[in-house]
């Protein structure tokens, strides 16, 4: 296994996250005697194995430390970042929340709503972890989060709906995806599959486009300032306008939702009405809870996304992010505890098989057996850098009006100059 670990050009974190019931204490709550310590936990698995995962876990530490009562509470993926938000901002807050790194994290820090991990982090844990995937949740210097799962972005596809079109092999520049859109849909089969609904899915695809057309340089430079003022990015709304003129999505894309259910762009590859969808590497995982016997797709393969013609990115340069958990500035030393105690090997190996994704943890990353993640890993591996969702690095803010101008422009309301200038006013907003 390649244990180079992250490589980043900018603050990494990911994508990813969604209904809540009422929490039942706040941030570092005082239990039930002098000695107890309660902790409230919010994740964004909210059906199957991964729900299992974490409530198994808890009760696990629990066990073992039996002044400790952990609530968990599931909320839907895409609900998550508003509702931790308001909860933020009501002084309601959990003990252990979802972090996403980057930008987002960053706005957390600065008002004072996450705990210093920098010294809380066993050794155990930053061996097996490395400092380089702990800078995804580093803000000056001081790390605020603990990773659990690296998610690099990439296609996904279904190998018999191409061999079915005659597509002998994975597309590797854009004009060969292009090929491939008008072999699937000469088939009779939706190429592309897009949960437009949730935004941030149909925001990747510019993203992608821009990381093919942007140097590492200007990659680079958004680490320590938004600014879009490089041509790349107009290039990369022009190649995505051009990309939706083919019309490659699927039927009423823009009402899909991203994840919940059949109906879903990821419910569309599990039951093989559509063949490719953009996505990070938990999706394997999203797609096998979705599939008829709710096991993983047998079908499902993986390949980056394609090369852009004279774009000035290194095409085997890879987008991502790191999933992870932060404890609230208030919550009691039993939440760095849990962290530190679901990192272990163990149970990083069980994370890994519930949610069909790539484990924080090398020393765990040798369970992943699905092929379609094995390839994501060696491509990882290999990559010459890795950047971070923009959304992840911009923050809340940027990143919502980034990804609703994204939406505009596959709508036909908009092109690169709208996005451009969405970026521009939202950083000068602050």
């Amino acid at each position: 296994m390649n244990k180079r670990g992250m490589r980043s050009l900018a603050v990494l974190g990911t994508a990813a996250a969604l209904a809540a019931g009422v929490l039942t204490g706040c941030a570092g709550g005082s239990g039930g005697g002098s000695d107890s310590q309660d902790l409230t936990f919010w994740h964004n698995s909210t059906t199957g194995p991964g729900k299992a995962f974490w409530e198994e876990a808890a009760a696990a530490f629990e066990a073992e430390n039996e002044d400790v009562k952990i609530t968990v509470q599931s909320i839907q993926n895409e609900d998550m970042d508003g509702k931790l938000q308001t909860a933020l901002n009501s002084g309601d807050a959990p003990d252990i929340f979802l972090a996403r790194g980057g930008g987002k994290l960053a706005d957390v820090v600065r008002a004072g709503q996450a705990k210093d991990l920098t010294d809380l982090i066993s050794d155990e844990t930053r061996e097996a972890v490395g400092e380089a995937t702990l800078k995804a949740f580093s803000v000056d210097g001081k790390v605020y989060g603990m990773p659990i799962a690296v998610l690099p972005g990439g296609i996904y596809y279904n190998t018999a709906l191409f061999e079915q079109a005659g597509i002998t092999a994975p597309p590797t520049t854009i004009d060969e995806l292009g090929e491939a859109v008008d072999k699937l849909k000469a088939a009779g089969i939706q190429p592309i599959a897009l949960g437009g609904k949730d935004a941030w899915p149909a925001a990747h695809w510019y993203y992608f486009f821009a990381l093919r057309e942007c140097s590492p340089e200007v990659m680079e430079d958004l680490a320590s300032e938004v600014s879009f003022e490089d041509e790349c990015w107009s290039r990369a709304g022009d190649d995505l306008e051009e990309f939706v003129g083919t019309e490659p999505f699927n039927e009423g894309f823009l009402t899909t939702t991203a994840q919940q259910g059949a109906g879903s762009s990821a419910g569309l590859i599990a039951n093989s009405q559509a063949a490719m969808e953009l996505m990070g590497a938990w999706n394997p995982g999203v797609i096998s809870s979705l599939t008829p016997d709710q096991k993983p797709l047998p079908t499902l393969a993986w390949f980056p996304f394609p090369a852009v013609e004279s774009g000035e990115g290194d095409p085997a340069a890879m987008m991502g992010g790191v999933d992870g958990y932060a404890c609230h500035v208030d919550a009691p030393s039993s939440c760095e505890d849990f962290l530190n105690f679901v990192m272990q090997q163990e149970y990083q190996e069980k994370y890994a098989q519930a949610f069909v994704t790539l484990p924080a943890s090398q020393e765990a990353q040798s369970v992943v057996t699905e092929p379609a993640l094995q390839d994501v890993l060696a491509a990882y591996n290999e990559a010459p850098y890795v950047t971070v969702w923009l959304d992840t690095l911009f923050g809340q803010n940027v990143g919502n009006a980034l990804n609703a101008a994204v939406v505009d422009l596959l709508a036909g309301k908009g092109g690169s100059t709208e996005i451009i200038e969405a970026v521009n006013s939202a950083v000068k907003k602050g």
